[in-house]
């Protein structure tokens, strides 16, 4: 165990006490702080910027339930719409107006999607919108990239090999070789890779798949010309172009990475945002795509809890609250500041590191960069991250416990909250 000025008691009885009920003591697993070490945080509540947990620590958090959060946590308007929404009952199984109102606001706000269909988590929308794309196109072979994470959907559970591009294996013990033999991969931001596939299987690929700006192997960006590249690519060759924007959705533009890079993908992944904290997800795509699904077409996909009221009332509400004059403007803002500060203290510090921001969502590496690839992310110094991260911790700052994860904002955050982790970064990256 990590020794830590934080008092702990609280957390550490619980989290003993998890490893016997639960795999690791998570549901998920990133929270272990596997790769940060110590023993995880258990929270009680949040509220705006803020988490406390269990012993009564106090942070200010950069996590935002991985995304979601972007107003703030437990905003006072999602709170009280979902207080008067629970009355009503918990899940109708059943239509409700409210799926209407969000799917209106979804279509409104995102340029590819003409339809939606709303289920209960972004790994279920990236599954469903993979049998979509086979079903649209009859074609089986489907492209991903090396750091982009869908889910945990066997197909997509595929590591990149050595190479400029290849032939996926599966990155995890249950998964057969025979259901990701039509994966293929290739480095993110590397556009003759994803050519060449093109070239060995011509009429074999039903689409490509990414993260627009990744997220999953920490913040990269798409370099000038990679997401033009690949529109143009996937018509060239009749195969779909799907933006996973779980993450980005709503998060970096109201209307996602394709509104703010002007690239209209064919399908499209939605979750974390348009839930406003509660379990969520979608996919949406142009009409003739989305008629192939179930009951409207014969490509099956159901879902009980999908269009829950209570999801969809949080959903409407956080579109809201985004919807207002001076959102992204706030948190391009809050999160410029934030990572410049962190770069230069980290310079002057002499650490080697990288970074930037769009909107909302920021990373940090500890490696002089710059990072066009997971291979790039992965040359990081990893102990450096996890004292980084161990300090900020003792400071009072919730951070990712992960090299590989992106940082998040929300529209609670103000300067004061960006000073006070400034304050806490000097302290940390001047100790070691």
């Amino acid at each position: 165990m990590i020794s830590t000025t934080l008092k702990t008691t609280k957390s550490e009885e619980i989290f003993t006490t998890a490893q016997k009920l639960m795999p690791g003591g998570v549901s998920s697993p990133v929270r272990a702080f596997k790769s940060v070490g110590g023993q995880p945080i258990v929270f009680d509540r949040v509220q705006g910027a803020y988490l406390w947990d269990v012993d009564g620590n106090q942070y200010i958090d950069y996590v935002g339930s991985w995304g979601p959060a972007i107003c703030g946590h437990a905003h006072p308007v999602v709170i009280k719409a979902l207080q008067e929404a629970l009355e009503k009952g918990t899940s109708f199984g059943a239509p409700c107006v409210l799926e209407n109102t969000l799917a209106e606001m979804v279509i409104d706000a995102v340029p590819s999607i003409e339809m939606v269909r709303f289920v209960n988590s972004g790994t279920e929308a990236c599954m469903s919108v993979l049998r979509l794309m086979r079903a649209f196109t009859g074609r089986e072979k489907i492209i991903k990239f090396e750091g982009c994470y869908h889910g945990h959907a066997d197909m997509f559970l595929v590591k990149a090999g050595s190479g400029v591009a290849t032939l996926g294996l599966p990155d995890s013990p249950g998964v057969p070789k025979s259901t990701t033999s039509s994966t293929l991969t290739a480095p993110y931001n590397n556009l003759e890779a994803v050519k060449v596939l093109f070239d060995q299987h011509p009429d074999q690929i039903a689409g490509v798949i990414l993260e627009p700006v990744v997220g999953n192997a920490g913040f990269i960006p798409p370099d000038v010309g990679f997401l033009a590249g690949l529109r143009e690519l996937t018509q060239e060759y009749g195969a779909l172009l799907v933006f996973d924007e779980v993450m980005t959705g709503f998060r970096i533009a109201y209307g996602g990475a394709q509104e703010k890079f002007g690239i209209t993908p064919d399908l499209t992944t939605l979750g974390k945002v348009i839930g406003g904290g509660l379990p969520v997800g979608a996919y949406g795509g142009r009409r003739e795509i989305m008629a192939l699904v179930a009951p409207a077409g014969p490509m099956y996909q159901a879902g009980t809890l999908s269009g829950n009221p209570l999801a969809m009332t949080a959903g409407i509400k956080t579109l809201e609250l985004l919807r207002q004059p001076g959102t992204y403007e706030h948190l391009d803002r809050i999160s410029g500041k934030l990572v410049a500060g962190l770069l230069q203290i980290a310079r002057d510090a002499d650490h080697r590191v990288c970074g930037g921001h769009i909107s909302g969502m920021f990373g940090l590496f500890f490696t002089p960069g710059p990072v066009h690839s997971y291979e790039d992310a992965k040359k990081s110094d990893l102990a450096k991250f996890s004292r980084f991260h161990r300090g900020m911790l003792e400071q009072g700052i919730y951070l990712a416990p992960s090299q590989f994860e992106a940082g998040f904002t929300s529209l609670a955050h103000t300067d004061a909250e960006i000073d006070r982790t400034l304050e806490a970064a000097q302290i940390v990256l001047s100790s070691f």
